[in-house]
């Protein structure tokens, strides 16, 4: 006969699959119209005038950039994958190990639109809004890992 120990608290596991799966639903839906509906995201979000321009001058152009597009949009999705995949790990050093890299994946992001996107006329208007985005997903990571250690350390 077994003594049952202390009730252990599985609100990091749970809080990780969470986030994983937000984090994948957001990306799984961003890749998916990266890759069908580029010209009609970008007149959405950026105006007529400017997703003329963004999606090129001559047929080349926009044919290399159609691919980029599809290419990043094929990325975003095997992204969301992968977190769907990660969501059900249940080891506590692996999901900090995976949510501290997250964490450095989005400020990176963060720091690449600030110092490269913000130059590019036509969309430096749009850079804030994407940053402010890139910092609150990093900050959904950095709540589970200060969640972690407050669990670790109680």
């Amino acid at each position: 006969m077994t003594i049952p120990g202390p009730p252990q608290s599985n609100g990091g596991a749970s809080g990780f699959a969470v986030i994983c799966i937000l984090h994948s639903l957001i990306a799984i839906f961003s890749g998916g119209l990266m890759m069908f509906h580029a010209n009609g995201i970008y007149s959405l979000s950026h105006g007529i005038d400017t997703a003329a321009k963004l999606v090129g001058s001559t047929p080349r152009d926009q044919l290399l950039i159609q691919t980029s597009d599809s290419f990043a949009g094929l990325l975003l999705l095997a992204i969301g994958l992968l977190l769907l995949m990660v969501s059900g790990i249940q080891d506590r050093e692996f999901q900090a190990f995976f949510a501290k890299g997250c964490t450095v994946l989005h400020v990176f992001v963060a720091t690449w639109r600030i110092s490269v996107e913000r130059r590019v006329e036509d969309l430096a208007w749009d850079c804030v809004r994407l940053t402010v985005g890139d910092i609150l997903l990093a900050l959904s990571w950095v709540m589970f890992v200060v969640c972690t250690w407050r669990e670790k350390y109680d």
